[in-house]
């Protein structure tokens, strides 16, 4: 098997291929199956001040080309995850805790209260998109920078942000010249693409329950939209800031393309839900073919390479 190992921020993953907050993540047993599995992290549910049911159910649909969901959070507390990370860090890889929050805050007492359990690094999620009447935080840079700065003050560990589609290259800039000044660690791109809507024409309904059918897409169908995300941001940074890549993945050349445009490692979601753990193993087999056919002797020796005509 090709070493498929990268470092983020000075630590190690065993393999460039990890979950995405949100995916198989929740509870404690899933997170410990993360753990026993092949994946290359342990990345919890973003999680809130208080447990969450979420939104009420259906809330996941998958079809061709992709899924829709709204979950709306449900996650078990801050307080429940705190008390998990100290065994998921004996599975020998990084547990990544993702913080989420409905104000400032929130955002500030999470981040302040996981810190202190020493995860490996922290996700802070500026980007739910599927809380009812609450805009997306990532949208805004000005309320995002304070936001950052104030969690920066009580994280010590590596600190990255995981963040919503960006449509335009003015808002990648924007973001970038913020994200600069916020001095954060990593990058997660990216978050589910919002407001998406899926008719079933058969039955002439919606196929999620929540805000009326909307919800965030994944899968095959937002995978231009993720590798162009993490392309903007690779060519604005230049390079020197770690880009977790998410959003497409289901095969090894889908992870060969994000390390292309310039990702360290990838995360999956709907791939993940749809086939299970042993999605990992597969993964990691087809990367491995793919880049030693293409003469790569790693993940890090193709990251960036895209050509442009």
């Amino acid at each position: 098997m090709m070493d498929l190992s990268v470092t983020i921020a000075g630590v190690r993953f065993p393999s460039c291929v990890m979950n995405a907050a949100g995916a198989l993540c929740v509870t404690r047993e899933e997170l410990v199956a993360l753990g026993r599995s092949r994946a290359g992290a342990i990345v919890t549910k973003s999680m809130t001040l208080e447990p969450r049911q979420g939104n009420p159910e259906p809330r996941y649909k998958s079809f061709p080309g992709g899924s829709i969901n709204s979950m709306g959070l449900p996650n078990l507390g801050y307080q429940a995850y705190a008390q998990l990370i100290p065994e998921l860090r004996t599975f020998q890889k990084p547990v990544i805790a993702s913080v989420a929050g409905f104000s400032e805050e929130d955002f500030v007492t999470i981040a302040s209260a996981i810190n202190a359990c020493r995860p490996d690094l922290i996700e802070v999620n500026l980007s739910c998109p599927n809380i009812p009447g609450k805009p997306q935080i990532g949208y805004d840079a000005e309320a995002s920078e304070r936001l950052l700065k104030r969690v920066r003050k009580v994280v010590s560990v590596p600190m990255g942000v995981k963040l919503p589609p960006y449509f335009d290259p003015a808002h990648h800039e924007h973001m970038a010249r913020m994200l600069g000044r916020v001095e954060v660690d990593f990058l997660s791109l990216i978050n589910s693409v919002g407001n998406g809507l899926v008719v079933d024409s058969e039955t002439e309904t919606v196929v999620i329950k929540p805000k009326g059918g909307f919800g965030g897409l994944g899968g095959t169908l937002i995978k231009p939209v993720a590798l162009a995300n993490v392309r903007a941001f690779w060519k604005l940074f230049e390079g020197r800031l770690p880009i977790i890549g998410t959003g497409g993945v289901v095969s090894g050349a889908d992870v060969f393309e994000h390390l292309l445009c310039g990702a360290s490692a990838v995360q999956v979601g709907t791939v993940l839900v749809e086939e299970g753990l042993g999605v990992f193993e597969r993964l990691e087999t087809e990367l491995g073919a793919l880049l030693r056919q293409k003469g790569y002797p790693s993940p890090e020796a193709c990251r960036g390479k895209l050509k442009e005509l």
